[in-house]
């Protein structure tokens, strides 16, 4: 006798077995490379690739998987850029979507590392244990998603601090020609976040990779490389690699913004973390975007530089911000650096980068040779933050810097033409060659930002005027080291609040204690009678009648 089998016990069995099946449909389309070169690969067919898309490659040599991304979405064919071992990518390899956009590894675990524009540590250290993936083309938050500027970031250059200021969030270009210390500046502002809550990125695009090695040990001899990301594509990389290697940058910063210390994504509870990126320098992927641009066949526009040039710009830098509360008011600053031509600030990618950021420190190579370093020219450079990213006391004191120096400057055009000058004039010039000289800092000499307001003070009441221009510089240096060991509680009085006049009074009195102790320390090295002297001894040298007249 046979057992009847029932259709509805098949049913349940069918149902049962299916229920335990949970593989998965990858939808991947496939297709050949039809021509390869300059790490440009153009691929057949691709009806369903996405713009930006990362595309994987297989070699038919090695077997070895290189990525690309997906560039030129023409009707017959896609064109691609290439990273990684380019070379071996031959015309008839397989090409297939994989249907995400180009993301990069990031996390904690990268900070005192040195990474390439896809997250790959090449520093020799090993691996890095990313935690977490972003993609390197992330939509800026929107207005309602951010807060206005408010905390500054402290440079610890004087110039910078209390006539440029920057804040947390901002994007402030630095911008002036060829070796006149923009990376200076930058490197300046990471030392400085040694002991503040920022964790700072450095992306070095198109430069030797030897620089790049003594940027590092710079910044581990200083003590802040384990908390510096450095991303490098240098100029042996490839065109592709320096044009996301900016991307990479801000990738990687945003992951410390949205997420709290613990990888979490950041709240009113758990706030999100400060970091300073610096683009080093857009100017060179501007000029590996137009390689880039110009091998994939793209129309040229302005400078040969492709259309999207602006945009490219544009949509990188507006992803640094300060979040509002809500979102964990974590922020990113960016300082992008620019190279000019022969000081030509109205050149296409000058004029672009200027648009697009909140304000420019300028360099001027004139100042830079004359000595006056960091060389920011007061003139041209702003900060559209502003007094919004100062302390009060430095909103203060720093208020009228800007308009002494305009007015010094002016003065001093003038006196080259005019040899009588009237007291007036006299005082103007010689306050401001002081105030002039004050603002010169070596590198890595950075000032709390205390002293920097005690030194602009002492500048403004007159304290520095009677001494010698070569003592101002020690004046202030030794000024900051005498109210740090004798008078720290002021120090921190001027951090919370304005200077109110009772405080005024005691800085009058500590100011003048320290200069007659200076004085006696480093007298100046001309009297009055001396510099009579020699005025006298340069009109007998200038008119011959006058020799033989002295006596």
């Amino acid at each position: 006798m046979t057992d009847k089998i029932s259709s509805a016990e098949i049913m349940d069995t069918l149902r049962e077995q299916l229920g335990q099946i949970n593989a998965t449909v990858d939808r991947q389309e496939a297709s050949v490379v039809t021509e390869v070169g300059d790490g440009i690969a153009h691929v057949s067919g691709l009806k369903t690739a996405m713009a930006g898309e990362l595309l994987q490659f297989t070699s038919s040599t090695s077997g070895r998987s290189v990525y690309g991304l997906a560039q030129n979405l023409d009707e017959e064919e896609v064109g691609a850029v290439l990273f990684g071992d380019v070379d071996s990518i031959k015309e008839g390899d397989e090409c297939r979507t994989t249907g995400r956009v180009m993301d990069i590894p990031v996390g904690r675990a990268m900070l005192g590392r040195v990474v390439n524009p896809l997250g790959q540590p090449i520093d020799g250290l090993g691996a890095i244990d990313a935690t977490h993936r972003r993609p390197i083309e992330f939509k800026a938050p929107g207005i309602m998603e951010r807060q206005p500027v408010c905390e500054p970031v402290q440079t610890g250059l004087l110039a910078i601090d209390a006539m440029v200021p920057v804040g947390r969030g901002q994007r402030e270009l630095i911008i002036g020609d060829r070796k006149t210390g923009k990376t200076a500046i930058a490197i300046d502002a990471i030392v400085n976040q040694r002991d503040t809550d920022m964790v700072c990125i450095y992306v070095a695009i198109g430069q030797k990779a030897s620089t790049v090695a003594a940027i590092k040990d710079t910044l581990a001899q200083r003590g802040v490389l384990n908390k510096t990301i450095i991303v490098a594509a240098t100029a042996a990389d490839s065109a592709p690699m320096q044009y996301i290697a900016p991307m990479a940058g801000a990738a990687i910063g945003e992951f410390f913004m949205y997420n709290d210390e613990n990888g979490n994504p950041a709240d009113e509870v758990h706030p999100g973390g400060h970091v300073l990126v610096v683009y080093d320098d857009l100017s060179k992927q501007a000029v590996a975007y137009r390689q880039m641009s110009l091998t994939l066949h793209r129309p040229p526009g302005r400078e040969a530089y492709p259309g999207d040039i602006f945009y490219l710009h544009s949509r990188l830098l507006e992803r640094a911000c300060k979040l509002s509360d809500k979102n964990g008011g974590g922020s990113l600053t960016a300082l992008p650096i620019i190279e000019t031509q022969e000081g030509d600030v109205s050149a296409y990618i000058p004029t672009n980068v200027i648009s697009i950021t909140d304000g420019q420190i300028y360099l001027q190579s004139n100042l830079f040779f004359q000595g006056q370093r960091p060389a920011v020219d007061v003139g041209i450079s702003v900060s559209r933050v502003g007094g919004a990213a100062q302390l009060k006391s430095m909103k203060q004191v720093a208020g009228t810097l800007r308009l002494d120096l305009a007015s010094y400057r002016e003065k001093q055009a003038f006196a080259q033409f005019g040899s009588d000058l009237d007291a007036a004039t006299q005082y103007q010039l010689n306050h401001g060659a002081h105030m002039m000289e004050l603002l010169k800092q070596p590198r890595y000499a950075a000032l709390d930002v205390a002293d920097q307001v005690i030194s602009i003070f002492a500048a403004k009441e007159d304290f520095l005027d009677d001494v010698d221009l070569d003592h101002v510089t020690l004046f202030r240096d030794e000024l900051a080291k005498y109210m740090g060991e004798r008078h720290s509680k002021l120090r921190q009085e001027i951090r919370e609040k304005k200077i109110d006049d009772e405080m005024s009074e005691r800085l009058r009195t500590h100011i003048a204690n320290f200069k007659r102790e200076f004085l006696l320390q480093h007298p100046n090295k001309k009297s009055v009678v001396d510099v009579e002297a020699h005025a006298e001894d340069t009109e007998a040298a200038e008119d011959p009648s006058l020799e033989g007249q002295e006596n």
